[in-house]
């Protein structure tokens, strides 16, 4: 499964290639559905092969190369136009889910971009063949999941699995390093990359600030947008007496960093360390990770500055993995644009950060996004320097780090807030909620937007297998609720029609708090 780590693309001698039709992600094993039931359910309202379209496209592969490799952008441009020819000219709805939903950010700014980079089809193209785009939890600004991801190979699960079995991972599993191998494969997926919080700390927050502070677990309960407001007053009072989470410290080297004054830590840079020897001895060549060639000096360093905000972990990311980094930023940009019309946001890397585009022209064309909320959902990390084994990755989540009261956002070294367990209600809500809402230099022609929350209720016996109403990431595609909102659109309504905005989270609140230009 991995790639070439210079080029990003097939290394040599081996093809691994998408399965394409409505096979390719119905299921992902025997009994685990991803998109059958979404399926089944639209088949019974007339909708089949001719009708639907199964985008599949090789997700370990920067959007841009799915084109360069297998002209994927080109097969869903014209699978789309075909359809819309057949169908009487009536326009197409899509429903990306997770990175889909970047990956079709970048095909709207893609498809109306004049060839070579682009696919030409001029700027009125998704006016002229898009209904409606349904986000299924959409990480648009990025998730924190993805630093721990590409630091340590690690997220939660594995945090968790630690401290339930001590020892098992950090043994050689299966006769060889488990996460060095987890670690060598994933950082040769550019997409990964696609994932890295985007915004900096305007929308994230910085040492003594985020935009979720104040946020407790386990205590919301409410159904429209008009109730919004009259059930926050009476959260404010109890917040007082309960430790306040300093979320916009991604990455706390101990649980004393994450939670001491920022003017009580003392911070050594990092940027100009010298990496020092190479902590490598030859037998870690089979699985190589740019630790490797890092040295004790550099992670030391690392551990030394102690503290990193999403405006610092760019920095950081490159400095223990600048092959990877490399790579990854001639295709990705994590950035807020100052001025969207410099001719410079028109190469493909900015295309799939809503902060650095524009939506097409397409006032017509409606925008939800769709996503669970209710479960804990990872926002932070306390990291902590390895036991160094010669071949370890240095450093990892330390699952030592806990609270002890009730309600606490710290179990097991990872900060949780709001979300669907894998995006935060910010990454997949904010940009519906304000960056794209009314015209805005993001939204210049002012596409209607619709925010649906699904509340997550776990599966009530084993019958219920996954659950009919549950909100995490995956499971949400049996959501009853869910299929119901896209069937309708599908055979023709409106977000209007569907009732407009549905939130259970804080997403309008917390979106209040971000001043980013509009």
């Amino acid at each position: 499964m991995s790639l070439d780590n210079e080029t990003g693309l097939d290394p040599p001698g081996i093809r691994v290639r998408p399965v394409c039709g409505l096979v390719a992600a119905d299921y992902f094993a025997p009994g685990y559905f991803v998109w059958a039931v979404l399926i089944a359910n639209l088949a019974r309202i007339g909708y089949e092969e001719k009708t639907m379209y199964m985008a599949s496209y090789d997700w370990r592969l920067s959007f841009q190369n799915t084109e360069v490799r297998d002209q994927t952008l080109s097969r869903i441009k014209s699978n789309i136009e075909l359809m819309v020819a057949t169908n009487g000219g009536n326009k197409a709805v899509i429903i990306p889910h997770s990175m889909g939903a970047l990956y079709f950010l970048h095909f709207m700014k893609w498809v109306e971009a004049p060839a070579p980079m682009g696919g030409g089809g001029g700027p009125d193209w998704c006016a002229k063949h898009i209904k409606a785009v349904m986000n299924i939890g959409g990480p648009f600004l990025g998730v924190p999941k993805a630093v721990s991801g590409l630091f340590s190979a690690e997220a939660k699960d594995i945090a968790v699995a630690r401290a339930i079995a001590p020892g098992v991972l950090d043994k050689d599993l299966f006769g060889f390093q488990t996460m060095q191998h987890i670690m060598r494969m994933s950082r040769t997926w550019d997409s990964t990359m696609s994932m890295i919080p985007k915004g900096g700390a305007t929308i994230w927050g910085d040492l003594d600030w985020s935009p979720e502070e104040g946020y407790v677990p386990g205590k919301r309960k409410q159904k429209n947008a008009d109730t919004q407001k009259a059930s926050q007053d009476g959260l404010e009072s109890n917040i007082s007496q309960i430790k306040r989470t300093n979320y916009g410290r991604i990455i706390s080297f101990g649980k004393d960093v994450a939670e001491a004054l920022s003017s009580d830590i003392e911070r050594i840079d990092f940027r100009d360390a010298v990496k020092g020897q190479s902590v490598a001895n030859t037998s870690c060549r089979d699985v190589w990770t740019e630790y490797h060639d890092m040295g004790f000096g550099g992670i030391k360093a690392v551990a030394e500055y102690k503290v990193y905000t999403a405006g610092s972990i760019l920095d950081l990311l490159h400095f223990v993995a600048p092959k990877m980094m490399e790579r990854g930023s001639a295709h990705f940009s994590y950035g807020i644009a100052d001025d969207l019309d410099n001719p410079k946001y028109q190469h493909y890397k900015y295309w799939s950060n809503p902060l650095e585009t524009k939506l097409p022209n397409a006032p017509e064309m409606e925008i939800f996004s769709l996503y669970g909320v209710g479960i804990p959902t990872e926002r932070s990390y306390v990291y902590k320097l390895s036991p160094s084994a010669e071949c370890a990755i240095p450093f990892q989540i330390d699952s030592s780090a806990d609270e002890q009261y009730e309600d606490s956002c710290l179990k097991g070294g990872v900060y949780t807030v709001d979300g669907d367990e894998t995006v935060p209600v910010l990454s997949s809500g904010f940009m519906c909620a304000k960056g794209w809402r009314g015209k805005t230099r993001f939204n210049p022609s002012g596409s209607q937007m619709f925010i649906r929350e699904y509340d997550h209720s776990p599966p009530t016996n084993l019958l219920e297998g996954r659950g009919t109403q549950s909100g995490a990431h995956v499971d949400i595609m049996g959501n009853f609720a869910l299929i119901e909102d896209i069937m309708r659109v599908a055979a023709g309504a409106t977000g209007e029609e569907l009732g407009g905005d549905q939130v259970y989270s804080d997403i309008f609140k917390w979106s209040e708090k971000i001043h980013l230009q509009l």
